[in-house]
């Protein structure tokens, strides 16, 4: 069978790790789309440290006619070398504000297009490159990137090590941030004097079976922050984006027939699951809820292509966002911010819309055309995948748990990954030689220039996905929130909970442990007291805590500079089995580890409401006018609207404020 294979490819074409503190142990990322939940605990170590997330690669064989032939691994007859190449170049890079490739970019001032760390000449000690690394794929070992520094300080950025059946792991940073020189946290993104220990860059192997060398298809690593929810998708997956890009590029064909289990439930699943990560979700889309679309009885009407149940289907439609109907409107579905969010909006892209092919499938659904399907579970492992559909199950796998919503700049890559610029074929990224050093493109990055032949969207090197992301990836994370408002809008249409940023990787309001015993626990047998414990048990389920609690400093740069600190202590959303058996609640909810003390004793609403204070930062007015904008702001908050002070985070927010109105 050897004899037959013409090619390899390295699958998934793009692996995704993610930073974690233990010392000991790790995880593989996810290997099919839909794999089965991780036992309660399975993400910390037995000393509560946070478990890195490893990227495995496979190589797989290819006939003359593109058919998958076999796995290649270790054997008397293979000989496999890998090799990896990581970098962080952040610090180098420039600024982030919005993506450059929409339209709000060009109001952009020229002062939000510039370098990061702009006043430093040696640029090359700003970039974080320990160099490639090899392994023989043919015995087991390992080999770090530990030589990288930055500014004179060596930042480990992992290590990669083969098994004994030569598969390779890439493993990332352990969540290490810091300054060089000991400079304060500025902002969500642009933080001069910091840096962080994600990373990316290509994967190769040379492969020689029977004497013979195999060309191979590469792939790439990206390593990014931790996933608090573990197993939830967004409504716009990565996966879901790049299917889109590929699709208008030719690369992939279009859907002929439209599945409702394959294409469209999972849309209504993902609206449903996000109520374990935010409560306005829950309330509209969760258990009992109004739109609870996973309800029997509901999922029975709308995977019915009947017209009796066509305007059931219609509505669904009719309530997401289509921008030329809406505009900036917050209040069609789905309720998350968009790339072009702004506390002042300017654009349709305040908020999000699905892609192009969601809508496309949507509508055929609407007008019957589908397949009613069966809500049967997809393969739980890889090995339950046939052969010749694992590498496409591995690259989907990898990328359908990475989000494409917001870019702004979003958790593991941002905007450059929608341009087929920097594509080879379906998945694969077009890598930049060695010898083939990247132009500079001088002291601002212009939309112009970004989207040009000559920019930075054709080849890529170590580091160079990445390097458009914050730093450190914890202000961003610490930063990536809902319900963003200011004082002119705190009145009766403000919603604390939506829309949202990321709450599929960064939840916003969970479950909590507690209040999942006290659900978990069998009423009593007597029918009285049974009624009497029903009220606790229902509260109990429909309460939900602020996931960012645990951070206590009184302004939204404080809590920054306590998450690079504290970010794995957070609690962790996990699937949990209602084992009461009665029907009364979910058979299965997922509910947030208890955070690792002393988060783990904060007020369940303490950071409820983030109250932006644009004049806050105003560069004219000082520390001190600064400090008292800020403190009238949560005085107003607390007397005109009823909040405690507990529940009232108040800051200049920059994430928000792209255009810095009014400097």
């Amino acid at each position: 069978m050897a004899r037959d294979i013409v090619r390899i490819g390295i699958h998934p074409a793009i692996g995704i790790a993610r930073v974690g503190n233990s010392a000991t142990e790790f995880f593989f990322g996810p290997e099919v789309p839909d794999e089965k939940p991780a036992s309660p605990g399975f993400y910390r170590d037995a000393q509560g440290a946070i478990k890195r997330q490893g990227a495995r690669f496979r190589l797989y064989g290819y006939d003359a006619d593109g058919r998958v032939v076999q796995e290649v691994t270790k054997d008397s007859r293979t000989q496999i070398t890998w090799r990896a190449h990581l970098a962080n170049k952040k610090a180098a890079w420039y600024q982030f504000h919005l993506a450059l490739d929409i339209p709000d970019a060009r109001a952009l001032g020229q002062d939000r297009l510039a370098l990061r760390n702009k006043a430093d000449p040696d640029r090359r000690s700003l970039i974080i490159d320990p160099g490639s690394r090899t392994l023989s794929g043919s015995s087991a070992g390992t080999a770090a990137f530990d030589t990288g520094k930055i500014k004179g300080v060596t930042v480990r950025l992992g290590e990669m090590r083969t098994d004994t059946l030569g598969r390779l792991t890439v493993l990332g940073g352990i969540g290490r941030s810091g300054s060089w020189n000991q400079s304060p946290l500025t902002g969500f993104a642009n933080n001069d004097g910091w840096f962080d220990d994600t990373s990316d860059g290509p994967v190769t192997a040379t492969v020689t079976i029977d004497g013979r060398q195999i060309p191979v298809d590469p792939a790439w690593v990206v390593v990014a922050p931790p996933n608090y929810a573990p197993g939830l998708k967004s409504l716009r997956t990565l996966y879901d984006l790049l299917q889109d890009v590929f699709i208008n590029k030719g690369w992939l064909p279009r859907p002929e027939k439209v599945s409702f289990s394959a294409h469209i439930e999972p849309v209504l699943r993902r609206f449903c699951e996000l109520q374990w990560v935010n409560r306005g979700f829950a309330v509209q889309f969760g258990w009992g809820a109004p739109n609870h679309f996973l309800d029997p009885r509901r999922r029975a009407r709308l995977a019915a292509p009947d017209d009796r149940n066509r305007e059931a289907r219609r509505q669904f439609y009719l309530a997401l966002r289509n921008y030329p109907r809406d505009g900036a409107s917050p209040a069609p579905w789905p309720w998350i911010y968009g790339d072009a969010m702004a506390s002042r909006p300017r654009s349709v892209l305040q908020h999000l819309a699905l892609t192009d092919l969601q809508d496309s499938l949507l509508q055929r659904w609407v007008a019957g055309d589908f397949a009613p399907g069966s809500t049967a579970d997809g393969p739980a492992t890889l090995a339950d995948v046939p052969l010749s559909e694992q590498p496409a199950r591995l690259d989907r796998a990898a990328l359908d748990h990475c989000l494409a919503d917001a870019f702004h700049p979003g958790c593991e890559v941002t905007w450059p990954l929608r341009h087929d610029t920097l594509y080879t074929a379906p998945f694969r990224l077009r890598h930049r030689a060695a010898d083939q050093p990247e132009p500079s493109y001088g002291p601002e990055l212009t939309p112009g220039v970004a989207l040009s032949a000559r920019g930075p969207l054709h080849a890529q090197g170590p580091g160079d996905l990445t390097r458009w992301m914050a730093v450190p990836w914890q202000a961003d994370t610490a930063s990536c929130r809902y319900g963003y408002e200011s004082l002119a809008g705190l009145g009766p249409r403000y919603d604390p909970y939506l829309p949202t940023f990321w709450p599929a990787r960064v939840p916003n309001q969970v479950l909590t442990e507690e209040d999942f015993r006290t659900v978990n626990t069998p009423p009593p047998a007597a029918a009285s007291d049974r009624d009497a414990a029903a009220p606790d048990r229902e509260a109990a389920f429909e309460r939900r805590a602020v996931w960012l609690r645990g951070l206590t400093g009184a302004t939204n740069l404080q809590q920054m500079a306590q998450m690079v600190k504290d970010w794995h202590k957070l609690g962790i959303v996990e699937v949990r089995d209602y084992t009461v058996g009665d029907g009364r609640f979910p058979p299965r909810m997922q509910v947030e580890s208890t955070p690792l003390a002393p988060l783990h004793a904060a007020p369940y609403d303490r950071n409820l409401i983030n109250l932006h204070v644009p004049e806050a930062g105003l560069p004219t007015i000082g520390a001190d006018a600064a400090e008292t904008a800020l403190t009238r702001a949560l005085r107003a908050a607390v007397e005109r609207w009823g909040y405690s002070e507990a529940e009232v985070t108040v800051g200049y927010i920059d994430k928000i404020d792209p255009f810095h109105e009014g400097w």
